[in-house]
């Protein structure tokens, strides 16, 4: 008589972003099988996608494919497929082509998409930047305007096509607005023969009352002096109340702009509803203090899928080293669990948040220490250098921004997918 030989405990993590990598690393050397699951085969380093949406980078810089990276883990299965739900009570991930995946824990890291407080028919007219896709759509249509407006003889449209708005003074709206700012007055004069690119406007436009509101009120100050500097016009206070094909409307005024970029919110995935589970207002799954889901230990959620509080009370903020820390966390916890052992309550240490601001300025708050200008960039550039996977991304993305600050050049200015068209 044969006993059946007991099969490995199977974690299921839904998401290869910061959060369910960091969760898949840290279970190196567990009594576990794994199974990662992303509708993408590559894992994508979000803070730099502006870059390659403003020429910056290539794609292939900040994004890897996710078989090479567990490629020594024996252990890990990687499936390209797209989950629909989950089966709390059956124990069962639902993938959108019917098939099913049993698990006894589940790791949900299912990140965010754009957020339109409403307006879901803004998005063909002002795409966002979550994923590499999004990030060549704006590269195409940024760089296509440059090339439309140098064959456009009438004035207005001309204008219209050298406007470029960013809804939203957040980071990314920031750091897009400053981004193309220099590549407008810095990069392109010299390679056009019939506009003058120096007089392309950018426009940032915040309904909240500064930029960068979650920087301490002198560093958002020196962010707007600095956008400023760069000829980026700041618009604040003032909500957006249209997005058409043709520009926008705030404060009851209509600006002629060709390409607008959504830079001012985000909504979770779907990953509360699944799981009839309490959300706030951006959809984030309320997780309880050892990041489970309430109702189901045996369902961890982390990065920008939940919504948990810091030590100081607020909400931690969704920036790849929460979704990293708490990556790490749930692995540690899966493990302790395994040993008949425990943790305590996951706790958040805010390490710093950064925020470029054109080629060449940077502002960083440490808490206590707080940097801004060319020093900051230095160290926000070395920070996010140090966070890249492996040496030869390191030495490319080092190179490139090298060479952009000593020669204003920005070799990936590159019109992809077929398309003379500003928008589509």
């Amino acid at each position: 008589m044969t006993t059946a030989l007991k099969q490995p405990h199977h974690v299921v993590i839904v998401g290869a972003g910061f959060g369910g990598l960091e969760a898949a690393f840290g279970l190196a050397g567990a009594p576990v099988r794994i199974t990662l699951i992303d509708r993408r085969n590559h894992h994508l380093f979000q803070p730099l996608l502006y870059q390659v949406a403003t020429a910056s980078l290539a794609t292939s810089e900040i994004a890897w494919p996710i078989r090479y990276l567990l490629r020594d883990r024996p252990e890990v299965t990687t499936l390209f497929a797209n989950v629909n739900g989950v089966d709390a009570e059956g124990k069962r991930v639902l993938l959108e082509d019917g098939d099913t995946i049993s698990y006894d824990t589940l790791v949900l890291a299912t990140g965010a998409r754009h957020a339109y407080f409403g307006h879901d028919e803004w998005e063909p007219f002002a795409p966002g930047l979550k994923t590499l896709e999004d990030a060549t759509t704006l590269r195409r249509r940024i760089l296509v305007a440059f090339e439309r407006a140098e064959r456009e003889t009438d004035p207005a449209r001309r204008a219209a096509l050298l406007t470029f708005v960013i809804i939203g003074a957040g980071p990314t709206g920031v750091e897009m607005a400053g981004t193309i700012a220099d590549l407008a007055k810095d990069t392109l004069p010299p390679d056009f023969r019939n506009i003058d690119t120096h007089k392309t406007r950018v426009v940032l436009v915040e309904a909240g009352p500064r930029v960068l509101a979650g920087f301490p009120e002198d560093l958002s100050a020196y962010a707007l002096r600095s956008l400023q500097e760069l000829g980026v016009e700041v618009v604040l206070g003032q909500p957006v109340t249209e997005c058409a094909i043709d520009g926008v409307v705030y404060g009851g005024n209509r600006l002629e702009a060709r390409t607008i970029v959504w830079a001012a919110g985000v909504r979770a995935s779907r990953a509360a509803e699944w799981l009839n589970a309490p959300a706030d207002r951006a959809y984030r799954l309320k997780v309880e203090p050892d990041l489970t889901v309430p109702g189901h230990p045996d369902i961890f959620a982390v990065g920008d899928t939940v919504t948990i509080a810091g030590p100081d009370g607020n909400p931690v903020p969704g920036i790849a080293p929460a979704a990293k820390q708490q990556g790490r966390y749930v692995a540690a916890l899966i493990k302790a669990r395994l040993s008949g052992g425990t943790l305590p309550p996951f706790r958040y240490k805010h390490a710093g948040s950064l925020a470029q601001i054109g080629k060449r300025k940077a502002v960083i708050d440490f808490g206590r220490i707080k940097l801004r200008g060319n020093l900051a960039w230095w160290i926000w550039g070395i920070a996010h250098i140090y966070f890249l996977i492996g040496l030869r991304n390191r030495l490319s993305v080092a190179l490139s921004w090298l060479w952009i600050h000593a020669r204003d050049q920005r070799a990936a200015r590159l019109i992809t997918q077929g398309s003379s068209k500003v928008t589509g």
